[in-house]
Protein backbone atom coordinates (compact mmCIF):
# COMPACT_ATOMS: atom_id res chain seq x y z
CA UNK A 1 0.00 0.00 0.00
CA UNK A 2 1.77 3.71 -0.74
CA UNK A 3 1.93 6.05 1.51
CA UNK A 4 -0.21 9.05 1.35
CA UNK A 5 1.69 11.79 -0.22
CA UNK A 6 2.94 13.13 -3.37
CA UNK A 7 2.91 9.47 -5.31
CA UNK A 8 -0.17 8.92 -3.94
CA UNK A 9 -1.45 12.25 -4.91
CA UNK A 10 -0.06 12.44 -8.64
CA UNK A 11 -1.78 8.80 -9.16
CA UNK A 12 -4.98 10.15 -8.07
CA UNK A 13 -4.54 13.06 -10.88
CA UNK A 14 -3.49 11.23 -13.51
CA UNK A 15 -6.52 8.44 -12.82
CA UNK A 16 -9.12 11.46 -12.80
CA UNK A 17 -7.38 12.47 -16.22
CA UNK A 18 -7.73 9.55 -17.93
CA UNK A 19 -11.83 9.15 -16.62
CA UNK A 20 -12.27 12.43 -17.10
CA UNK A 21 -10.96 12.31 -20.67
CA UNK A 22 -13.10 9.40 -20.81
CA UNK A 23 -16.07 10.82 -19.62
CA UNK A 24 -15.86 13.15 -22.56
CA UNK A 25 -15.42 10.72 -24.54
CA UNK A 26 -19.07 9.05 -23.39
CA UNK A 27 -20.44 12.79 -24.08
CA UNK A 28 -18.92 13.39 -27.37
CA UNK A 29 -20.66 9.50 -28.45
CA UNK A 30 -24.33 10.81 -26.73
CA UNK A 31 -23.32 13.76 -29.00
CA UNK A 32 -22.76 11.96 -31.68
CA UNK A 33 -26.09 9.80 -31.48
CA UNK A 34 -27.96 13.23 -31.01
CA UNK A 35 -26.52 14.61 -34.48
CA UNK A 36 -27.50 11.03 -35.90
CA UNK A 37 -30.48 11.13 -34.96
CA UNK A 38 -31.05 14.90 -36.13
CA UNK A 39 -29.89 13.91 -39.20
CA UNK A 40 -32.70 10.75 -39.73
CA UNK A 41 -36.20 12.51 -38.54
CA UNK A 42 -34.64 15.48 -41.06
CA UNK A 43 -34.76 13.33 -43.75
CA UNK A 44 -38.18 11.70 -42.77
CA UNK A 45 -39.82 14.93 -42.06
CA UNK A 46 -37.92 16.54 -44.85
CA UNK A 47 -35.92 19.75 -43.31
CA UNK A 48 -32.07 19.79 -43.98
CA UNK A 49 -30.09 20.98 -40.42
CA UNK A 50 -26.29 21.74 -42.09
CA UNK A 51 -23.62 20.66 -40.67
CA UNK A 52 -25.54 17.75 -39.02
CA UNK A 53 -23.29 15.45 -40.99
CA UNK A 54 -20.05 17.36 -40.28
CA UNK A 55 -20.97 17.79 -36.07
CA UNK A 56 -21.34 14.04 -36.58
CA UNK A 57 -17.99 13.00 -38.11
CA UNK A 58 -16.32 16.09 -35.21
CA UNK A 59 -18.61 13.78 -32.56
CA UNK A 60 -16.91 10.59 -33.51
CA UNK A 61 -13.19 11.89 -33.76
CA UNK A 62 -13.62 13.05 -30.59
CA UNK A 63 -14.96 10.01 -28.43
CA UNK A 64 -12.56 7.82 -30.13
CA UNK A 65 -9.32 10.55 -29.48
CA UNK A 66 -10.58 11.25 -26.17
CA UNK A 67 -11.09 7.54 -24.80
CA UNK A 68 -7.37 5.97 -26.25
CA UNK A 69 -6.00 6.60 -23.16
CA UNK A 70 -8.79 4.83 -20.97
CA UNK A 71 -8.25 2.44 -22.61
CA UNK A 72 -4.41 2.06 -22.48
CA UNK A 73 -4.66 2.05 -18.74
CA UNK A 74 -7.87 -0.65 -18.75
CA UNK A 75 -5.42 -2.94 -21.11
CA UNK A 76 -8.25 -3.35 -23.92
CA UNK A 77 -5.68 -1.80 -26.54
CA UNK A 78 -4.96 -4.35 -29.45
CA UNK A 79 -1.51 -5.96 -28.45
CA UNK A 80 0.08 -8.62 -30.83
CA UNK A 81 1.84 -10.72 -27.64
CA UNK A 82 3.37 -13.58 -30.43
CA UNK A 83 6.49 -12.90 -29.36
CA UNK A 84 6.01 -11.34 -25.81
CA UNK A 85 4.43 -14.68 -24.46
CA UNK A 86 7.37 -16.48 -26.17
CA UNK A 87 10.16 -15.13 -24.07
CA UNK A 88 10.47 -14.86 -20.13
CA UNK A 89 11.99 -13.13 -17.37
CA UNK A 90 14.38 -10.57 -18.66
CA UNK A 91 14.07 -11.17 -22.15
CA UNK A 92 11.03 -10.89 -21.83
CA UNK A 93 10.96 -7.81 -19.70
CA UNK A 94 13.14 -5.80 -22.04
CA UNK A 95 11.12 -6.42 -25.27
CA UNK A 96 8.20 -4.94 -22.98
CA UNK A 97 10.29 -2.15 -22.04
CA UNK A 98 11.26 -1.13 -25.74
CA UNK A 99 7.93 -1.74 -26.58
CA UNK A 100 6.82 1.38 -24.14
CA UNK A 101 9.70 3.70 -25.26
CA UNK A 102 8.63 3.28 -28.84
CA UNK A 103 5.06 3.81 -28.27
CA UNK A 104 5.74 6.81 -25.74
CA UNK A 105 7.96 8.17 -28.69
CA UNK A 106 5.29 7.35 -31.09
CA UNK A 107 2.17 9.06 -28.68
CA UNK A 108 4.51 12.01 -28.03
CA UNK A 109 5.20 12.99 -31.56
CA UNK A 110 1.49 12.52 -32.79
CA UNK A 111 0.25 14.86 -30.06
CA UNK A 112 3.21 17.16 -31.23
CA UNK A 113 1.63 16.89 -34.64
CA UNK A 114 -1.99 17.40 -33.89
CA UNK A 115 -1.24 20.26 -31.39
CA UNK A 116 0.66 21.88 -34.72
CA UNK A 117 -2.17 20.80 -36.31
CA UNK A 118 -4.71 22.57 -34.45
CA UNK A 119 -2.52 25.47 -34.19
CA UNK A 120 -1.75 25.94 -37.53
CA UNK A 121 -5.79 25.67 -38.61
CA UNK A 122 -6.24 28.55 -36.02
CA UNK A 123 -3.41 30.59 -37.10
CA UNK A 124 -4.83 29.93 -41.36
CA UNK A 125 -8.64 30.34 -40.26
CA UNK A 126 -9.42 27.17 -42.05
CA UNK A 127 -13.03 26.51 -41.93
CA UNK A 128 -14.85 23.26 -42.93
CA UNK A 129 -15.38 22.64 -46.46
CA UNK A 130 -19.18 21.50 -45.51
CA UNK A 131 -21.66 23.88 -45.57
CA UNK A 132 -21.88 24.50 -41.56
CA UNK A 133 -18.01 26.59 -42.27
CA UNK A 134 -16.74 25.81 -38.77
CA UNK A 135 -13.75 26.51 -37.82
CA UNK A 136 -11.16 23.60 -37.95
CA UNK A 137 -9.28 23.68 -34.42
CA UNK A 138 -12.57 23.47 -33.06
CA UNK A 139 -12.82 19.71 -33.96
CA UNK A 140 -9.12 19.58 -33.80
CA UNK A 141 -8.96 20.35 -30.16
CA UNK A 142 -10.35 17.14 -29.72
CA UNK A 143 -8.15 15.14 -31.00
CA UNK A 144 -5.00 17.44 -29.49
CA UNK A 145 -6.37 16.91 -26.32
CA UNK A 146 -6.87 13.14 -26.72
CA UNK A 147 -3.54 12.42 -27.89
CA UNK A 148 -1.71 14.33 -25.22
CA UNK A 149 -3.79 12.32 -22.60
CA UNK A 150 -2.48 9.38 -24.47
CA UNK A 151 1.31 10.43 -24.43
CA UNK A 152 1.09 11.11 -20.52
CA UNK A 153 -0.53 7.47 -20.30
CA UNK A 154 2.10 6.16 -22.08
CA UNK A 155 4.96 8.11 -19.91
CA UNK A 156 3.17 6.60 -17.25
CA UNK A 157 3.28 3.24 -18.20
CA UNK A 158 6.86 3.53 -18.94
CA UNK A 159 7.59 4.87 -15.72
CA UNK A 160 5.35 2.29 -14.05
CA UNK A 161 7.31 -0.20 -15.71
CA UNK A 162 10.89 0.89 -15.41
CA UNK A 163 10.06 1.17 -11.47
CA UNK A 164 8.79 -2.38 -11.24
CA UNK A 165 4.97 -1.24 -10.65
CA UNK A 166 3.30 -1.87 -13.83
CA UNK A 167 0.78 -3.77 -13.86
CA UNK A 168 0.03 -5.80 -16.78
CA UNK A 169 -3.89 -5.86 -17.57
CA UNK A 170 -5.91 -8.14 -19.15
CA UNK A 171 -9.06 -7.60 -20.55
CA UNK A 172 -12.14 -7.75 -18.96
CA UNK A 173 -13.13 -10.59 -20.97
CA UNK A 174 -10.47 -14.09 -21.49
CA UNK A 175 -11.67 -14.34 -24.87
CA UNK A 176 -13.20 -12.31 -28.13
CA UNK A 177 -14.88 -13.75 -30.76
CA UNK A 178 -16.05 -11.16 -32.89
Amino acid sequence: MEAAGPPAALRRLLDALYGGAAALAAVFMVALLVMVMLSIVGRQLHFNLPGVDAYAGYMMAGAGFLALAHTLKKGEHIRVTLVLNSLSGAPQRALERCALVLATLLALLFAFYACRLAWQSYTFHDISTSNDATPLWLPQLSMAAGTIVLAIAFIDELALELRGRRVARAPEEALRNE
